[in-house]
């Protein structure tokens, strides 16, 4: 409990001061770097994807300032029998997968003065105290391929000489066990010889990891026109949909989460698909990560690779539609060949359904909205069929699959359903669905809203928010749910119980009260409802606290999904959720119909200025919104296409309708 007291103190903390106790420090380049002490050991990983591969990289120094460096390769369309959700190829290379390198004929010792991260991992160190070497380790963006670069600098005042290793290392897989053929993973060296090298001269070679068919055909590799691929990405990232604040720190993270949330996209034989990762959950979609989390961020970001992953995603989950209204399977699994549902209904239809309105009205392509139409309407009616007699949607559990009880009816899957009506009132009726619907809908909704608060309206540990189920007692972090989704009847007493002493901690919200697990898109849910509830500074405090933790902490650069379980793997949709605390949380963005949006601005005390530059929504529409503080108002101005479409001055947290 002490400990608990001393975090929340803690978060009160200025800025400067939080980054001062971190690790890792922000450079001027768009990077985070991390400079080895003498004798600071410490490892850790980092996960990066490409459309044929992952790699999950565990880095680090020992207490000697030496290296240590594993790879965990994923290739996700190298499939292994059983063909389910965890049947990607996996294999994991050490210190043996790297070339011997000698200088003047001796074998170098290679030690560590600095990392460096932004979508690429790099180190930087010496050999033999005086010879300065780079490593520059990332995936191909478009092969199943990944690149570790070396770059030897002479930095001594003598010619040397250098032997690069000529290494292969080879592994193949029983067909028995795979299903496409037998695979042949390889780590070799590509740029091997041996160099003389004046002061001042450099080499460059590479080691490449692929995972093949041994009945492909053999790729030709330029290395860096790799590096160029993966740096131009990365760029995109920092780019497109640009967050800009007075605290650097957000703004940074904002961006890095870009690169996390998006580049975890697979080449699947079933089209293009976005997947969480984690060394265990590729080439398939759920309906929480994709769905209900990522989905409807990408909808916005102009990014198409992602949005045409959110397209086959939404395609996907309708194969699973069908007459007699049974569950669609939590997760379409395989390249889109098979499905889990090991937790029965998680309350998933009313995932999709809210995620599929919310990337509908974003994107605002018409042709595309009429094609999920289908989708959304069926599981409402899903959703419609499972309501209690007290006016609530039942479920067999929630997206912990029974981690933690979630009763008979949850307050996930109600809230959920609440904000897909809602979206469905919005898109049915631009796209001029039957108005009889659309009534229904919105009268749905409002009851919906009614029946939340009396079913799961409640006081818990002493707060006014909510009980997650019947018969529940203790606090859960899913109690922010209502606050995402505009339902703030109790947002004080739920904001004080989410940051209360019972589920705050060092590392956010607990999923219980008492337990000593959490996951990161609770905290994140959390946030972002926050910031919805018009709680800017308590917001703020928490957000620039779990920020600095997890850009410039001990586990970095991204968010994270749960402890212990996963040991806070960087799965790829929780960075999305990230975003969204800032786009919907902060600026609180929601598309109202194909060609509109509201916004609901929350300018922190601190700040006299924010802006959300490049969104890429409604038609592919470019947007700016900048936001700045005017005597005791604040400015808010709208660009679409470079043109003004509105300049108001409005009270902070007012909600501002825009009609492009």
């Amino acid at each position: 409990m002490q400990r608990k007291v001393i975090i929340l103190l803690l978060v009160l903390i200025s800025g400067n001061k939080l980054q001062g106790q971190n690790r890792w420090v922000m450079e001027t380049d768009g990077s985070i770097s991390w400079i080895v002490k003498t004798g600071d050991a410490h490892k850790d990983n980092i996960e990066m994807s490409g459309k044929f591969i992952s790699v999950i990289v565990t880095y680090g120094v020992d207490g000697d300032g030496k290296l240590i460096l594993a790879k965990q390769l994923v290739f996700p369309m190298l499939r292994t029998i059983p063909n389910d959700t965890h049947a990607s190829l996996i294999y994991s290379f050490a210190s043996e997968s790297e070339p011997v390198i000698k200088v003047n004929n001796r074998q170098v010792t290679e030690h560590i003065n600095r990392f460096s991260l932004r979508g690429i991992l790099k180190t930087y160190g010496t050999l033999n105290n005086n010879i300065n070497i780079t490593r520059e380790f990332f995936p191909s963006t478009d092969k199943p391929l990944a690149v570790e670069k070396y770059t030897i600098i002479n930095s001594s005042e003598k010619d040397i000489i250098v032997d690069v290793e000529d290494f292969e290392k080879i592994s193949r897989t029983h067909r028995e066990n795979s299903v496409y053929d037998i695979y042949e993973i390889k780590a070799k060296t590509s740029g091997a010889g041996i160099y003389k090298l004046k002061p001042d001269e450099q080499l460059t070679f590479a080691v490449l990891f692929t995972g093949l068919k041994v009945s492909d055909t053999q790729m030709m590799i330029d290395v860096n026109e790799e590096f160029s691929q993966r740096q131009e990405f990365v760029n995109l990232m920092f780019n497109n949909l640009t967050f800009v604040s007075p605290d650097p720190v957000l703004n940074r993270m904002f961006s890095f989460a870009k690169i996390r949330a998006m580049e975890s996209l697979f080449e699947t034989k079933g089209g293009l698909v976005h997947s969480p990762g984690g060394g265990s959950y590729y080439a398939a979609i759920w309906a929480n990560d994709q769905a209900e989390y990522a989905n409807p961020f990408f909808a916005y970001t102009g990014y198409s690779s992602a949005i045409s992953a959110g397209m086959v995603s939404w395609r996907w989950f309708s194969k699973y539609m069908n007459l007699e209204y049974k569950p669609i399977p939590s997760s379409v699994i395989a390249e889109g060949t098979g499905f889990w549902n090991g937790a029965g209904d998680r309350g998933d239809q009313a995932m999709i359904a809210y995620g599929a309105g919310r990337f509908a009205l974003a994107l605002g392509d018409r042709k595309s909205a009429e094609e999920l139409w289908p989708l959304i309407e069926w599981c409402i009616e899903y959703c419609k069929r499972k309501i209690n007699k007290e006016g609530v949607v039942t479920s067999d559990s929630d997206e912990l699959e029974g981690r933690f009880p979630s009763g008979k009816a949850n307050l996930c899957t109600s809230s959920l359903f609440y904000d897909a009506l809602n979206s469905a009132v919005y898109l049915g009726t631009d796209l001029g669905k039957s108005p009889g619907l659309m009534v229904q809908y919105k009268k749905m909704a409002g009851n919906m809203k009614t029946n939340i608060e009396k079913y799961f309206g409640a006081r818990v540990a002493g707060f006014d928010t909510y009980r997650y189920y019947e018969g529940n007692q203790v606090l859960r972090s899913w109690i922010c749910i209502p606050l995402t989704v505009g339902i703030f009847d109790r947002a004080p007493g739920t904001l004080d119980a989410l940051f209360s002493r019972e589920l705050w901690t060092d590392q956010g919200l607990l999923t219980e009260a008492g337990s000593s697990t959490f996951w990161d898109r609770s905290t994140l849910y959390g946030l972002r409802g926050a910031f919805a509830a018009g709680a800017v500074e308590k917001g703020l405090n928490f957000l620039t606290y779990y920020s600095n933790k997890r850009l410039l902490g001990e586990h970095v650069p991204y968010a994270v999904e749960a402890w212990p379980e996963g040991n806070q793997r960087h799965l790829s949709a929780e960075s999305a959720l990230y975003c969204r605390v800032i786009t919907e949380g902060i600026f609180g963005f929601r598309p109202t119909g194909l060609n509109s949006f509201e916004i609901t601005p929350e300018l922190p005390s601190l700040w006299n200025e924010m802006s959300l530059r490049n969104i890429v929504a409604f038609g592919a529409k470019k947007i700016d919104i900048k936001v700045e503080r005017a005597g005791d108002k604040i400015k808010v101005s709208v660009n679409c296409d470079g043109e003004q479409v509105s300049s108001v001055k409005i009270i902070n947290g007012s909600k501002l309708k825009i009609k492009l």
